[in-house]
């Protein structure tokens, strides 16, 4: 009996998650245009802050909406963009859990192909019917462990903005690299063939997330002023190829080891927009702190 009543609440709240979740979309990407374009006195662009959490291969749908409903007590007063990035398995839970918050939930992957005989895939337009927004394409992870590159990276994100969701595209230097002094020289090439092809307004509602391979889940983290400067050089690549406003409203986090202790520092930076957040999204409390960044004392 209680399996049946589960189920039956289920199946009304689609009902409710369609008809909000749809309108909901609709708005925020309303928002989110309106916002890339819009300049301080001085020519400035403002850009909002936006805070997404990859929860990685972690996370059953119970823990899902507990988590869920805990998180959206202790962010609901911010202004800044909150993204929850789930295992395929959560997606479900995690929007209905969601409703009526302002977390936004995004998928970890995607497949190019609309269908097809992909054994395991998952394809943006299987994602746009259950109404994901957000879809992190090209994690380091993927690279290595799955072999994708930088030509399926740029499929992928095709094929997001073809059914109506927003990529959040990673781009990141090896130890190697780094101490090779290549940095930049990996990391703008990185980003220009993930963005080839790409329209300017589909260019302004990518997020672009740099993370040094390096930092991710190691405990280090890159200084601030380095994470910063490396940011600069994606935006000044972007501004080569698509101008200088376009470059100019693109959201850029940072990621790799971000924790609360050092979230204000990387934050507070001049180009740096946020962050894509690992392990420290697992907790709803230090995940909070991340992204109440600017209200810490």
């Amino acid at each position: 009996m209680k399996s049946i009543l589960f189920c039956y609440t289920m199946v009304l709240s689609v009902v409710t998650y369609n008809n909000v979740i749809h309108k909901k979309y609709r708005l925020t990407l309303l928002y989110i245009k309106n916002e890339s374009v819009k300049r301080a006195n001085g020519g400035i662009f403002m850009r909002r802050k936006v805070i997404a959490g990859n929860w990685k291969m972690n996370m059953l749908p119970d823990e899902t909406i507990k988590y869920i409903e805990e998180l959206s007590k202790l962010v609901g007063e911010t202004q800044n963009e909150v993204i929850l990035c789930v295992p395929f398995t959560d997606l479900f839970y995690a929007l209905l859990t969601a409703q009526n918050t302002n977390i936004k939930i995004g998928a970890q992957n995607m497949h190019f192909e609309e269908k097809g005989a992909y054994t395991g895939e998952v394809s943006a337009k299987m994602l746009k019917s259950i109404n994901v927004e957000y879809v992190i394409i090209g994690h380091s992870e993927r690279r290595h462990y799955f072999n994708e590159t930088d030509e399926s990276v740029n499929k992928k994100i095709k094929a997001a903005f073809a059914n109506g969701l927003k990529p959040i595209v990673c781009v990141g230097e090896t130890l190697e690299q780094r101490e090779a002094g290549k940095t930049a020289e990996v990391i703008t090439k990185q980003t220009e063939l993930a963005l080839e092809g790409l329209t300017q307004e589909q260019v302004e509602n990518t997020i672009i997330a740099y993370e040094p391979i390096w930092a991710i889940g190691t405990g280090k983290t890159a200084t601030s002023e380095d994470a910063n400067n490396s940011i600069k050089d994606i935006r000044k690549k972007i501004a080569e190829i698509y101008g200088q406003n376009v470059a100019d409203s693109v959201i850029i986090q940072y990621g790799g080891s971000v924790k609360s202790k050092n979230a204000k520092e990387l934050f507070t930076m001049s180009d740096i927009d946020g962050g894509l957040v690992g392990g420290a999204s697992l907790d709803p409390e230090e995940f909070s702190k991340i992204v109440n960044f600017d209200k810490e004392a």
